[in-house]
């Protein structure tokens, strides 16, 4: 009897739903992490492309994300190779390894697959899927603001009956910081199932009321060889098979239905809450300006103006009064790179592998060409702006001219952040593990220092260096702080006290080295050379935390920002909340403190807020 009711279901869904697909297969690949020290991921993957070609009924191949360990430009040119050698057409997308460590700040793997995203039907289907990050600083996951504004514009342009399946590197949960977002505009439609990478594992995952599977990683692990899937889809039924590309076995593990979904409108699913902002009233948002693309920097103020550069390649100029629109221009890359301002000059990198310098007006001054992207943000002092970028130097540049007065061409990763510059040394790390100190006025090597792992991931290179009486203080993704003799380049000390991640700053007073610690916590220790003292700690209750945005003390008020949107301010001597402000959920960058009462924030989503408090 559970037969019959079967078979009838199923000629129920392929008459009221199903009928317009055609049945077909396609192969479902993710994670293939391709620039392992060992080959094998390359190796794996060579297998699964070899698999593909010897058979006759797939129909094309998907591919969500993490296709590189480290989105550099040969792991991107490697994978490429590889993949190229398929006898059927292939869709691609990045996921979190390839944007959050890339040294084009994405850039290349657009230029190297062609696209981050794709939209395309076939059998009555129609695929969607667009690139997640986060961008080259740690954060939870994020489908950028430009992604959004497209997925949107693409959703109207499909029946409200065609069957859409969604694929995304992540899982529609919340480890993507604005998951609720897609999944509402996905609601809006007649889309069957999600797709995703990212958790290395076959199995269904949670994307609301949506159907979603997640396919393992092609990666062999613990096994002999690595594997991917095999998806059949059927008039009424998605069916997916696991397929070992040596053996050729398959194993089906799960299926979802395919059948016409109407979503409830209101159902009372898990959104971001914004209550923060009625328990803490002293902040208020002046206002608030929604860019077209992710700002994954600090803005700077020139005069009467707020500039920040956005992953569309503008860079935008508001008024600090209402936040309205003042001007723009136009780069050819992504910008990561905090401006800085000189004077009435304004000086950024561009992933377009331009240094550039602009008037107060927007104006082009001078741009510097380099070999790469420049990722990294300059810092300024008597005419000379120092940065770093993606071609392995480290450059000082004339302000006034925009001449490079010395170039240090020995990194052997990109630069991504704010170096800092005491007495004779400019200082600063780079994704190649190490943390270099050259003479800011030859830009010779002092010395460079490193944490002992040979992980690339480990580097000190998204943390700002402290630096005080002879000391640099740094904390990198190991969890571990560190105290670091400025002159020689060695060791004073390390810790894993407060399992600190790259999070760091320093008192007014520069009696203490404050950190965000990853869980709830803010710690403050005594600036000291011979051994780590703690003066005190406060639970200040945000959370799980690894964003590397540092803290910043001004007028006896201690300022930091958390992943999921929100902006505190405390008091260092009470150990007490003063106020908090949630601007939205995803990452706030560093921000820039213009008065212990009036603060910039910007957030990864691409929102610039201008918060004033009251005391």
């Amino acid at each position: 009897m559970k037969r019959n009711v079967f078979f009838l279901m199923v000629i129920f869904y392929s008459v009221v739903a199903g009928a317009q697909t055609k049945p077909f297969q396609f192969a479902f690949i993710s994670d293939t992490h391709i620039g392992s020290p060992d080959g094998k991921a390359e190796e794996d993957l060579r297998r699964t492309v070899q698999d593909i070609n010897s058979q006759s009924n797939l129909a094309f191949v998907v591919i969500t994300g993490d296709i590189t360990e480290l989105g550099t430009n040969a792991q991107l040119l490697l994978a490429k190779q590889i993949l190229d050698s398929l006898n059927i057409k292939y869709y691609i997308i990045p996921g979190n390894h390839d944007t959050g460590w890339s040294e084009s700040g994405g850039l290349n793997f657009t230029k190297v697959f062609g696209s981050d995203k794709f939209s395309f039907a076939y059998g009555g289907i129609h695929f969607i899927a667009c690139a997640s990050g986060p961008y080259v600083r740690m954060s939870d996951g994020h489908v950028p603001r430009d992604a959004v504004n497209w997925l949107t514009d693409q959703l109207k342009n499909i029946g409200n009956n065609e069957p859409i399946i969604f694929l995304n590197h992540y899982p529609l949960d919340n480890g993507l910081d604005n998951w609720y977002e897609v999944i509402d505009l996905l609601k809006k439609k007649n889309t069957i199932l999600a797709l995703c990478g990212h958790g290395h594992s076959n199995r269904p995952v949670q994307a609301e009321d949506i159907p979603a599977v997640m396919g393992r990683s092609n990666l062999r692990a613990k096994a002999a060889v690595g594997g991917y899937n095999r998806v059949q889809v059927n008039a009424d039924s998605i069916l997916f098979w696991e397929r070992n590309p040596v053996t050729k076995e398959e194993r089906d593990w799960t299926a979802v239905a395919n059948k016409k979904v109407n979503y409830e409108t209101g159902k009372g699913y898990t959104r971001p809450d914004y209550s923060i902002n009625e328990k803490y009233k002293k902040a208020t948002a002046i206002w608030t300006f929604q860019s077209d693309a992710n700002i994954i920097s600090t803005p700077a103020v020139l005069g009467d103006i707020v500039v920040f550069g956005n992953q569309a390649g503008l860079i935008q100029a508001l008024k600090l009064k209402d936040g309205s629109k003042v001007w723009s221009y136009k780069t050819e890359g992504p910008i990561f790179s905090s401006p800085t301002v000189s004077g009435q000059k304004i000086v950024v990198g561009s992933a377009d592998g331009n240094i550039y310098c602009l008037d107060a007006r927007g104006k082009l001054v001078w741009k510097l060409k380099t070999k790469a992207a420049v990722l990294g943000s300059p810092i300024v002092s008597q005419n000379t702006v120092y940065i770093g970028g993606s071609d392995h130097q480290f450059r000082a540049i004339n302000v006034s001219t925009g001449k490079q007065i010395w170039s240090f061409d020995s990194l052997k990763g990109p630069v991504t952040s704010l170096p800092v510059l005491y007495k004779d040394k400019v200082i600063f790390g780079a994704w190649d593990t190490n943390l270099y100190a050259l003479n800011k006025n030859n830009g010779k090597l002092l010395w460079k220092w490193t944490n002992g792992s040979s992980v690339i991931n480990f580097s000190p290179a998204a943390c700002i260096p402290v630096v005080y009486q002879g000391v640099v203080y740094v904390a990198a993704p190991d969890r571990v702080f560190t105290a670091i003799d400025a002159t020689l380049g060695t060791t004073l000390w390390r810790t894993k006290e407060s399992a600190v991640r790259e999070s760091i700053g320093i008192s007014e007073d520069s009696s203490l080295l404050y950190a965000k610690t990853m869980n709830d916590t803010i710690v403050a220790y005594y600036t000291n050379k011979e051994k780590l003292e703690t003066a005190w700690k406060y639970n200040a209750g945000y959370g799980y935390e690894h964003t590397p945005s540092a803290l910043i003390e001004k007028g006896g008020v201690l300022f930091f920002s958390t992943k999921n949107g929100v902006v505190y301010a405390m008091d260092p001597k009470k150990k007490e909340t003063l106020w908090a402000y949630k601007i939205d959920n995803s990452m706030v960058n560093t921000l820039n403190v213009l008065t212990k009462n009036t603060i910039i924030a910007a957030t990864m989503d691409g929102k610039v807020c201008l918060l004033k408090t009251t005391d």
